[in-house]
């Protein structure tokens, strides 16, 4: 059967069974890919609307449905081809989540261990060897274990239950905007979730097409699609009879010119839509960090079961030896009660040695940062991105908004040759131009515009349209005028809307005058490009003059002054013709030559408070800021130095960026410090070009072609006020006020995570090494094979101060102390020479004190060999054991060598309050924990004793920090990376190229200088070269 004679088949189905003529398949066909030989079988555009029941002059009726339903306008058409909203993703349940925390093998290990121990503590519990009268603890060691096991399984999946129901709550009131259509024959502003199929929509430049549609009329509508389509090129739209290019796609943006198109597909059904739901993914990638700590875990683990099995290995022949040198071998029943007490020593061992804490201390600290970021307004939605920004070591950043307020107002002018320096200047300006030229010049800004006056997203009036013909429209509404009612006294007859690669818009009015004129032409636009088109200019009387070589270089001084300030600059132009020469104007071409020029304005968009702040923290933490925007060179220049980015680093457009080869791409960028005039393109190809070199990249982005970039990206941040729904999908961090200055937040909070977890890993280490140790030393000398730490003790130890000790190293707030050092290398050591320095030292003088202790104590407190004084140096050691771990848990707040261990204390209230919980648990575990704990109550004298000796942890963690690093080679004692290239190197390399300037130029006037004598210094000695470069290098410092 011939395609067409199938698709008329199915139309007139359609037509029998339906209220439409097209299926909501039918039209996505026509997109994907584009079709217009399917739109031509399906009956051109003109079939389209009348399938679609919509007359394109008037668009939908705002009531349509209303009469046959109670459930508001569009019902009919809404259920047929959908609503203009994905589905929300089905957020999983908490149970999923939760079966997904488990599939930790640390955890898995654990409570296998925990299950072995409970099956031997219940049997050992009921066996005849249990004493009458003793209470049966047994079970509590395993049940304890497993309450581990699930507190850090429930932490995080609810951590990553909360995660997803505050991502989903941005979305439902980010992704919301506004705009514009035809209903019921005017213009309106609405939702973009309230376009239906068959909306009449109006496109205007820098619009994000939100829905696929079908050109109907417009001038030069012009969209960039590179994000859908892949293709750099531009898309010029015509209508279907035309032969031009019909079909609008959902996603790309609109680049210049206006136009109207019928909408054909929304929602899921749409291009954008499709390509939405294909980005979606259930998959719960491992952070970094938790890989490196999963791949440490193993190892400790390995290491304890080898401590395991030796401690087995050892007690079961002690015993056998022992039995076999006495008088009397042991019965079948004590050995066997013996080789069950041996294991479960061995078990203990491995419940010491697995380090249960690490998944703990990296879920708390990932969820006390991430909930934290969200205050300082940046929402992560990609877990890892939260370590990764603490060693990010270079950021792209845009200008517009995120460096600067993207508040646009003319703070500077020279108009009709009268100039005003800044706002308060304005009313004097209006005073000495001729009235008559101060309305010309109004008419010009009020005609040649498309903003217009509204209510905002926050129902406030303000100005609506481009940001910078927003700034135009409110510096004549300062001066009084109303451009609405200039609008209404003069006809547009035509139309050349902003293009970008013209950089201009062009508005042609009738006028009435006895100078044979009957029409006005207004241009605006890029100053040098619009002056570039003038013959003449106005006086401030209104008489004009011709625009010589004189006058042109004060224009363009005045233009490079303006640009100098971080001004944008706006030339003003206008044209009278006769009626023959508006004839022979084309729809194409603006008429954009022999103008007369205004003036020119410049325009302010002021950085916000704090980034010059922030541009010198990023710096002193080793953080490399480049300002990738599309502004002209001068303006960029201008702004970066300002803000303290530019600072004798490379400044260079996107096209010659681009033109320069791979190898040189590489060689320049490491010195790149602006782009400008530059396109999403060249921003992929800068980050590629930093990670070639190893570089940690962050880079920010608000529009849908960001995406690759912000994909590509270490961490990419999106904005969450003026981003699109592509750049935020792309992202890992949005910035929810689109703030430059949260990024440095969100460093500061990388960082402190990233010091959390080696905190509370320093500390685990050492109390693992200690309790092994001890543990296994103290079975093997007892005479009774039990080691001096009781299982309950050790879980204890295990379950209460691991777990608190994670919280609370976990949640240390971070301090601008964190960006007075470099980033990290990438290939760093989870545990530093630092760390290790201390984590050694303090488990040798732990083990050391408590062995002296269990042999010494006797002596020392008068004790001798009864039951009771047995358990009371037991609990010594015990009491010993926990204050030794509670002081060295200070220790652990820092990492480095600074002896300062309580700076910023009293500001992590979170840690001072469980150390006060676990000395509370000690001290009634001690004097009331009894038979249970193996404990029983201390005088004040073996209370302070106990107390004064776990006090000595902090002055061994001085001296240890005040050993000598000399020895050590500085690759491993230095975990900094080195920048590619320092600012002060190219300062120095600055001076050089002045230098090499200066011989050049000294050569050149050779000649001169053989025929005049030599000039000397003061000292009367001729200037060498080695004292240009002495100069040039105190220049440079």
């Amino acid at each position: 059967m011939p395609p067409h004679q199938n698709h008329e088949e199915e139309r007139l189905l359609n037509e029998e069974g339906e209220s439409f003529a097209f299926t909501p398949e039918q039209l996505a066909k026509l997109v994907d890919p584009k079709d217009p030989e399917l739109l031509e079988e399906y009956g051109g555009t003109k079939r389209i609307l009348q399938g679609l029941r919509v007359d394109p002059s008037v668009g939908l009726s705002s009531d349509e449905g209303l009469d046959d339903s109670k459930s508001g306008p569009f019902k009919e058409r809404r259920k047929y081809y959908g609503k203009n909203v994905l589905p929300d993703v089905a957020q999983r349940s908490l149970i999923s989540l939760i079966w997904d925390a488990y599939q930790d093998k640390t955890l898995i290990m654990l409570s296998i261990a925990a299950l072995f121990s409970l099956a031997v503590g219940i049997s050992e519990d009921y066996s005849s060897r249990h004493t009458e009268g003793e209470p049966r603890v047994g079970w509590v060691e395993g049940v304890a274990i497993l309450t581990a096991v699930a507190a850090v399984v429930f932490t995080n999946a609810i951590n990553d239950y909360q995660k997803e129901k505050q991502f989903k709550k941005l979305n439902a009131k980010k992704e919301d905007r506004s705009v514009k259509l035809i209903r019921d024959g005017r213009e309106q502003q609405i939702s973009v979730h309230e376009v239906n199929v068959g909306d009449i929509l109006l496109l205007e430049p820098g619009d994000i097409v939100a829905v696929d549609g079908i050109f109907l009329s417009g001038h030069n509508l012009t969209c960039d699609e590179s994000s859908a389509t892949g293709e750099s090129d531009t898309m010029k739209k015509n209508d279907l009879e035309s032969g031009g290019d019909p079909f609008v796609l959902s996603g790309s943006k609109v680049l210049e010119g206006v136009g109207k198109v019928v909408v054909i597909a929304v929602g899921q059904n749409s291009f954008f839509g499709k390509t939405m739901m294909a980005l979606r993914s259930d998959e719960n990638h491992e952070t970094p960090l938790q890989m490196k700590l999963d791949i440490l875990a193993e190892h400790i683990a390995r290491l304890g079961i080898s401590a395991a099995l030796l401690m087995l290995i050892t007690l079961t022949l002690k015993f056998f030896i022992a039995g076999a040198m006495s008088d009397h071998f042991p019965d079948f029943e004590t050995i066997l009660a013996a080789l069950v007490q041996i294991f479960i020593q061995a078990i203990t061992i491995v419940v010491v040695a697995v380090p249960e804490g690490l998944p703990m201390a990296v879920t708390l600290a990932l969820a006390y940062a991430t909930t934290q970021m969200l205050k300082d307004n940046n929402l992560v939605r990609v877990l890892s991105a939260c370590e990764t920004m603490g060693n990010a070591t270079a950021v792209c950043s845009d200008k517009t908004g995120t460096l600067t307020q993207n508040k646009m107002t003319v703070v500077q002018g020279v108009l009709a040759q009268k100039t005003f320096e800044s706002q308060s200047e304005i009313p004097e300006w209006k005073k000495q131009v001729n009235p008559s030229t101060f309305n010309l010049i109004m008419e010009a800004i009020a005609i040649n515009s498309s903003a217009f006056e509204g209510k905002d997203e926050n129902d406030k009036v303000d100005f609506i349209g481009s940001k910078t013909e927003c700034a135009m429209l409110g510096f004549s509404k300062d001066l009084g005028v109303d451009y609405r009612e200039i609008r209404n006294s003069l006809e547009v007859v035509k139309v050349y809307p902003f293009a970008s690669k013209k950089k201009s818009m062009t508005t042609v009015v009738k006028i009435s005058s006895s100078d044979n004129a009957e029409y006005r032409i207004y241009v605006k636009g890029a100053s040098e490009i619009v002056l570039a088109s003038c013959t003449e200019y106005v006086e401030g009387d209104g008489s004009n003059k011709k625009l010589d070589e004189q006058a042109r270089s004060k224009f363009d001084t005045i233009i490079t002054n303006f640009a100098n300030k971080s001004l944008r600059t706006i030339c003003l132009a206008y044209r009278e013709v006769s009626g023959a020469e508006f004839a022979k104007f084309d729809d194409e071409n603006p008429p954009n030559d022999n103008l007369i020029c205004l003036g020119i304005v410049g325009i302010q968009d002021p950085l916000r408070p704090g980034v010059i702040k922030s541009v010198e923290a990023f710096r002193k933490a080793g953080v490399y800021v480049r300002m990738i925007t599309g502004d002209n060179i001068a303006t960029a220049k201008a702004i970066a130095k300002e803000a303290g980015i530019y600072n004798k680093g490379i400044a260079i457009t996107g096209p010659e960026f681009r033109a320069l080869s791979h190898e040189e791409q590489i060689k320049m960028v490491p010195r790149l410090q602006v782009l400008a005039r530059s396109s999403p393109t060249d921003k992929t190809i800068v980050v590629k070009c930093l990670q070639e070199l190893n570089e940690v990249v962050a880079v920010t982005g608000d529009g849908t072609n960001d995406g690759p970039a912000l994909k590509m990206a270490d961490v990419g941040f999106s904005m969450g006020i003026t981003g699109t729904e592509v750049a935020k999908e792309a992202s890992s961090i949005i910035l929810m006020d689109d703030n430059f200055n949260s990024i440095v937040n969100a460093l500061r909070w990388g960082r402190a995570v990233n010091d959390s977890v080696r905190k509370f890993l320093q500390f685990q280490l050492t109390v693992n090494i200690t309790a092994v140790v001890l543990s296994f030393t103290s079975a093997v000398l007892s005479d009774d094979n039990e080691s001096v730490l009781s299982a309950v003790q050790l879980l204890w130890v295990n379950l209460i101060m691991d777990t608190l000790a994670a919280l609370a190293l976990a949640t240390e707030p971070p301090t601008d102390e964190l960006l007075n050092r470099y980033p990290t290398e990438k290939t760093a050591s989870l545990i530093s020479y630092r760390m290790w320095k201390m984590i050694i030292g303090q488990a040798t003088f732990q083990i050391f004190i408590n062995l002296a202790l269990l042999n010494q104590g006797p002596a020392i407190f008068h004790l001798d060999d009864s039951k009771h004084d047995k358990i009371v140096l037991r609990t010594l050691v015990f009491n010993t054991f926990v204050f030794l771990q509670v002081f060295n848990e200070l220790n652990c707040r820092r990492i480095d060598d600074h002896l300062n261990i309580f700076h910023n204390i009293l500001h992590n209230h979170v840690f001072i309050i469980i150390q006060i919980v676990v000395i509370a648990g000690q001290f009634f575990i001690v004097q009331y924990g009894g038979v249970a704990f193996g404990t029983t109550s201390l005088n004040l004298y073996q209370w302070i004793t106990t107390v004064l000796i776990g006090f000595l942890s902090i002055p061994v963690g001085i001296i240890i920090r005040f050993l000598p690093n000399s020895c050590v080679p500085d690759a491993i004692l230095n975990e900094e990376r080195k920048p590619l290239v320092t600012h002060s190197e190219m300062r120095w390399e600055s001076a050089i190229t002045d230098v090499r300037k200066e011989i050049k130029h000294r050569n050149q006037l050779a000649v001169f200088s053989a025929l005049r004598k030599p000039r000397k210094n003061s000292l009367g000695n001729k200037k060498s070269f080695s004292d240009i470069v002495h100069m040039a290098r105190r220049n440079g410092n």
